[in-house]
């Protein structure tokens, strides 16, 4: 999301510009007037506005929006389909994706493909990535879209303010600066890289359907491992390093299994996707040879869990009981309005909430809070991360509009943040 503007007059256009332009995207299609209402602006500076994000191809009018009534009706403003794109592109364990969505959200290009990347060089992985990006780009521009950035969801820590993959242990990287090589190979789109439990949770806040979206919420995802992101009066909780969140290196039986963190008894150890794979007495390439593609593993679970497999649903019945150790203390120490099981664990959710939540009953502080309810199954599911990156371009376009402006309206080149002038 964009820093705050300093307060100077062109600051302020520019907050108002964002102002008008999240009031289209939120309750649009809406008339000028009624814009004005909604922002407390005068119609006058609201028109002025509107005029200036329709010329830079943000917003489009689509005729009287209230025809039939008393009084001369309004011209309807609503989103540019046409206008800029967000590019989010996902490094999975055993998978690539990249979307494009639009200023409203909707995915307009997509691809997939299952890729082990597990222990695989970075330098391959982003050839491929690069490729795939290239290829939803196009697909995006052919149907008059813009793409004005790349933001990338990775299994891992990520410097803060950087595309700086600290330590993604289940990739096998360290130290690796992912962003010079995507740069390189889709010169002028700009690249950001993030945590894709963070993606998750961002996706959730703008897209996840909740009426009205909550504001404080912790939100917890996996793949091979498990992640974690909390999200507080709307705004994501990076932490001093951008390290907020790891949930799965809360230790919940301190004398357990040694992690690949260095520690021992991590909530990985227990409901990370491998461990509930042993507890099943499958091995993770068994569950790959019985269901091959992205999430297999997981699909394999969930199809046994629901044909009544015992040592299933019991695995299932201790991650779940782990998962809520864990989060009882999250919840304990910041509560949260929800918890939201979203990622991987989602198929899922039938045979993990009855235990997290009995876990989570038993250890709040506030005996008023039931445990039961507490947590809400995410409907993206394993979509958050990709839908959460490329959401996270939109989002920029949404909160400084004068900084995406229609190269053919503007004179300045997609992507590139305009002047003030």
């Amino acid at each position: 999301m964009a820093a705050p503007l300093p307060n100077t007059q062109q600051a302020m256009r520019r907050r108002n510009l964002s102002l008008v332009l999240h009031a289209v995207a939120a309750h649009g299609p809406l008339s000028r007037a009624s814009v004005a209402a909604r922002v407390g602006l005068t119609r006058a500076a609201v028109s002025t506005l509107v005029d200036e994000l329709i010329r830079d191809g943000l917003l489009v009018e689509l005729g009287p929006s209230r025809p039939g009534t008393v009084g001369r009706p309004g011209s309807a403003l609503q989103l540019n389909e046409r206008g800029p794109a967000g590019l989010g592109a996902e490094i999975g364990v055993d998978h690539l994706a990249v979307c494009a969505v639009d200023l409203a959200g909707r995915v307009r290009a997509r691809t997939e493909i299952a890729s082990a990347n597990r222990d695989r060089a970075p330098a391959p992985v982003l050839t491929q990535l690069s490729s795939l990006v290239r290829q939803v780009a196009a697909e995006a521009e052919l149907g008059g879209l813009r793409p004005v950035g790349l933001a990338v969801a990775v299994p891992g820590l990520v410097a803060r303010d950087s595309s700086l993959v600290v330590r993604a242990p289940n990739l096998g990287w360290e130290g690796v600066d992912i962003g010079p090589e995507l740069r390189t190979a889709l010169p002028g789109l700009p690249v950001t890289v993030d945590n894709e439990a963070n993606l998750s949770a961002l996706a959730e806040l703008w897209r996840g359907g909740h009426d009205p979206a909550p504001r404080d919420f912790i939100h917890v995802s996996a793949e091979i491992g498990i992640g974690a992101a909390v999200v507080l009066e709307g705004q994501l909780l990076r932490g001093t390093h951008g390290f907020a969140g790891e949930l799965g290196h809360v230790p919940v039986r301190p004398e357990g299994p040694e992690c690949a963190c260095g520690g021992r008894g991590c909530l990985e150890q227990y409901a990370g996707e491998e461990a509930v794979l042993r507890a099943s007495g499958l091995s993770p390439e068994q569950a790959a040879a019985q269901h091959p593609g992205p999430g297999g593993r997981i699909t394999v679970l969930a199809v046994r869990a629901a044909s009544g497999d015992q040592q299933v649903r019991r695995a299932l019945r201790g991650a779940g009981s782990a998962l809520g150790i864990a989060l009882a203390g999250a919840v304990n120490l910041l509560d949260p309005e929800k918890v939201v099981l979203g990622g991987a664990l989602t198929p899922l959710a039938p045979w993990l909430l009855p235990a997290l939540e009995r876990e989570l009953g038993r250890r709040l502080t506030d005996p008023a809070r039931p445990g039961s309810g507490a947590v809400t199954v995410s409907r993206l599911g394993p979509d958050g991360p990709l839908l959460g990156a490329a959401n996270s371009v939109v989002q920029a376009v949404l909160d400084d509009p004068a900084g995406f402006r229609d190269p053919a309206g503007a004179g300045e080149p997609a992507g590139v943040r305009g002047s003030d002038a």
